[in-house]
């Protein structure tokens, strides 16, 4: 969770309780960040990068929380604070869980050493569960890591903003013929995920092909592997992710 202490420091030193958000953003550089948390000796509270990961709503600190506020990068050391909604809720998938019989003829030993997002859905896709879920068969690994956007621009309820070489990461990307499938990974219970998360990816890529781009969230707990299709009815707007469908399995060898 982002310094409630170090934010509340920030927002003194600007003045921006006095901000009227309902007119427009605040915007804030990592520089101003550094400034009025200079005096604070712990990295929790001085890293612009740790304070400004709020990639949930129980992350943001204590003057987010209170206002309505969430905080957007829109540009490589630039930031918005907003009012409105950040995040969207991950719903707990109801169905029974199906059994799916894995493609692979052999049981991977490497694949249970350990526990990160990124050998999770690597297995996954191993097994050809991701290519089963998104109905392509196609399906090759392109794209993982970091990279920095193009410029695009898109509404935050009633505001404009334009990112420009913001850095984002894809845990896994996924081009077939028709389509190409980007992958937000965890490896435990989410609750809810700011859309950015899945937001700037998808509008990223969409600048980088012709190609549909469909955007899922991965979880894998208890053995389970849950899976979120999201998309975006306006790619305009922020705010208009709606989920599309979801599945629980368990990968059978």
């Amino acid at each position: 969770m982002a310094s409630s202490t170090a934010w509340k420091a920030i927002f003194d030193k600007y003045k921006i309780h006095k901000h009227n958000f309902d007119a427009e953003p605040f915007e804030l550089s990592a520089e101003q960040i550094k400034k009025a948390t200079a005096h604070f000796t712990t990295t929790g509270e001085r890293e612009v990068r740790v304070l400004c990961k709020q990639d949930s709503r129980e992350d943001r600190p204590d003057v987010f929380i209170e206002n309505g506020l969430f905080i957007l990068p829109v540009h490589n050391g630039r930031f918005v604070i907003v009012k409105g909604e950040g995040y969207i809720d991950i719903p707990p998938i109801e169905n029974e869980v199906k059994i799916y019989r894995s493609k692979l003829d052999f049981v991977p030993d490497t694949s249970n050493i350990g526990d990160s997002e990124m050998q999770h859905i690597d297995f996954a896709y191993a097994a050809s569960l991701i290519r089963t879920f998104a109905d392509d068969e196609s399906l090759v690994l392109t794209i993982r890591g970091r990279k920095y956007t193009p410029e695009f621009s898109y509404r935050v309820g009633k505001f404009e903003l334009t990112a420009k070489s913001v850095q984002t990461e894809v845990d896994a990307g996924y081009e077939g013929r028709n389509q190409v499938v980007l992958v937000e990974a965890k490896n435990s219970y989410t609750a809810n995920t700011i859309i950015r998360q899945l937001f700037y990816p998808f509008r990223q890529w969409q600048q980088h092909t012709n190609k549909q781009v469909k955007t899922l969230f991965f979880e894998r707990r208890n053995d389970c592997f849950s899976l979120w299709q999201f998309n975006f009815a306006d790619e305009m707007d922020y705010n208009s992710i709606k989920l599309e469908r979801s599945a629980k399995f368990s990968i059978e060898n």
